[in-house]
């Protein structure tokens, strides 16, 4: 039976996170109520704009829903402004996160839409010659104890993993290379 993955789908680039999943053989679930959490296997929280995300959590009442499927043990993946709403919290206009990963975001740490670019990860990284496409991408510093670094571009962290929750500098939808989602259901 595929995993079914939930993609919280208040904003951001859904239907790419869908098409990635399908291209692994997962069944996408957009997810905008609490009751969408029930059955599912795993979620994203995809990428977009953190402030317009982390209000639509709080007006569909989703705060306290997100962080108990977190707490329930199931696979959480946050990918740029999903990243942002996973850490213990955010600067640089800073917005309200869900504190579910002991890491510090600041937001658009890359620079604006035109500093958008493409790199590869550093050798040694646990995902070689993986591609990463940053938009706006936030800066993950301080990592606490339980957080491992995954991948590196340019010896900074872009994916990192504590406990079943995996923080996204870049955006893996945007390519074809299926490893990142493969992680989050592995």
């Amino acid at each position: 039976m595929p995993k079914r993955v939930g993609i919280l789908a208040i904003q951001g680039d859904v239907e790419a996170h869908a098409s990635a999943l399908a291209r692994i053989g997962a069944v996408a679930v957009p997810v905008l109520r609490e009751k969408h959490l029930a059955d599912l296997d795993a979620l994203i929280l995809p990428g977009g704009e953190s402030t317009t995300i982390a209000k639509g959590i709080e007006r569909l009442g989703l705060r306290e829903p997100l962080r108990g499927f977190a707490d329930s043990g199931r696979p959480l993946l946050g990918t740029c402004a999903g990243a942002i709403l996973l850490a213990r919290e955010s600067r640089h206009h800073p917005v309200p996160t869900l504190g579910l990963m002991d890491v510090v975001a600041l937001r658009n740490d890359y620079g604006t839409q035109v500093d958008s670019f493409a790199a590869s990860s550093d050798p040694g990284s646990s995902l070689a010659g993986l591609r990463c496409v940053f938009i706006r991408a936030p800066r993950l510093v301080e990592p606490g104890p339980g957080v491992e670094v995954l991948v590196r571009v340019d010896g900074e962290p872009v994916l990192l993993r504590q406990g079943n929750r995996l923080a996204c500098t870049f955006h893996p939808e945007l390519t074809n290379d299926p490893r990142v989602h493969e992680l989050l259901l592995g």
